[in-house]
């Protein structure tokens, strides 16, 4: 589904990352570790298309998004791909179903089938019960978790989570584990998982190692 080729990226003199090549199957969850300033955050942006690679390539199917105009970049990136980061980017004057509801207005998409998926996702989630609260009204694991649904409401590709449970307590973080688990099996998400957290890690399909920009 999704194919790294060859990927450099430079930042002036500095070689973040460094010839990598991997491919990511659909439905799978992919698991990206390693030490702090390897390139793992980098190398999920160049990814999510929200910074160009120096060199090489990734691929959609046959589809170089990099290759793409700047709207039709934009549009593919919000159509296919979702993202969920360490701290949630929630927008603080928008309830949780609005938050979700974002990115499918920004597609185009009717209000009523936006705001339905939205109900779904928010219900599978088991968040049914905090649809018209704010981010500050919610806890941690909540607030992920809403982002969780703001990621999957275009029905993405594959959902990129950088260090998803990193400002999580334990409880909250295997919460958050196991959900992308049956996010996988219920609707054969595809997920790749930038982690510090080794059970996560252990628990991917496949777990690659990232150290200096290479990958070992």
């Amino acid at each position: 589904m999704i194919s790294v080729s060859n990927l450099h990226k430079y930042y002036g003199n500095l070689h973040i990352i460094r010839g990598v090549t991997f491919q990511v199957n659909d439905g799978e969850i992919l698991s990206i570790v390693g030490p702090s300033g390897a390139g793992k955050s980098t190398l999920l942006h160049i990814m999510g298309t929200l910074d160009p690679p120096s060199s090489g390539q990734v691929l959609y199917d046959d589809v170089n998004p990099a290759e793409l105009p700047p709207r039709k970049l934009a549009a593919f990136r919000n159509r296919h791909i979702g993202f969920v980061f360490q701290f949630h980017h929630l927008l603080p004057e928008f309830t949780a179903l609005e938050n979700v509801c974002i990115p499918g207005w920004i597609a185009g998409k009717k209000n009523e089938e936006v705001e339905r998926k939205a109900y779904e996702l928010l219900d599978f989630l088991q968040l049914t019960h905090r649809l018209q609260h704010k981010p500050s009204q919610l806890s941690g694991g909540e607030q992920q978790r809403v982002a969780v649904a703001r990621a999957l409401i275009n029905n993405p590709r594959v959902v990129l989570a950088d260090e998803p449970s990193g400002n999580l307590d334990s409880d909250s973080a295997r919460s958050l584990h196991e959900l992308f688990f049956d996010l996988r099996r219920h609707l054969q998400q595809t997920f790749v998982i930038v982690t510090h957290n080794e059970e996560l890690a252990q628990m991917a399909d496949r777990r690659l190692l990232l150290e200096d920009g290479m990958l070992r």
